[in-house]
């Protein structure tokens, strides 16, 4: 960026360069507890703040408790295994989408047969991962998502 082209941006507002500044919000679901562990441990190594829920309810929880913190932060992004107690990762999908939330949603899944992967997709989901997958898969999905959404919406983007 050249120097006039700095000067005519607006500046950033405090609270928008607090959200620049901090690490990317990934809110990550999945019952199977070791397969959690590994998942948000590696995304952890990659500078993502990790929020872990074990199932759809206690995601759904961590979204509501965001939303109710002092500083409302909602996550820039959501990673979530679709079939699990409680609610499924599709659940929460559409009702995220029906309350007209942009947040991408990574969906994985043990159980990728055709059908869920049509209603994932129409629900909006950003990628769909079939269990066993590689997480360098899930990392590079995380990674393009993220940078697909600050280049679209900025650094307050989804939140």
């Amino acid at each position: 960026m050249s120097p006039s082209e700095r000067s005519t941006q607006a500046p950033l507002t405090l609270g928008q360069a607090v959200l620049a500044a901090r690490p990317a919000r990934v809110l990550l679901a999945e019952d199977d507890t070791e397969l959690r562990t590994l998942l948000a441990t590696c995304l952890r190594q990659d500078g993502y703040c990790v929020v872990e829920a074990k199932d759809g309810d206690e995601l759904l929880q961590e979204i509501g408790d965001g939303l109710l913190a002092a500083y409302s932060v909602r996550p820039d992004l959501i990673v979530s295994d679709i079939r699990m107690p409680g609610r499924s990762g599709i659940d929460v999908l559409a009702g995220l989408r029906d309350a007209a939330w942009e947040t991408p949603v990574v969906l994985v899944t043990a159980f990728g047969d055709e059908e869920t992967h049509a209603r994932a997709k129409a629900l909006g989901a950003t990628a769909i991962l079939d269990k066993p997958f590689d997480v360098d898969d899930l990392r590079t999905v995380v990674l393009l998502h993220l940078s697909r959404s600050w280049r679209r919406y900025g650094p307050e983007s989804a939140r």
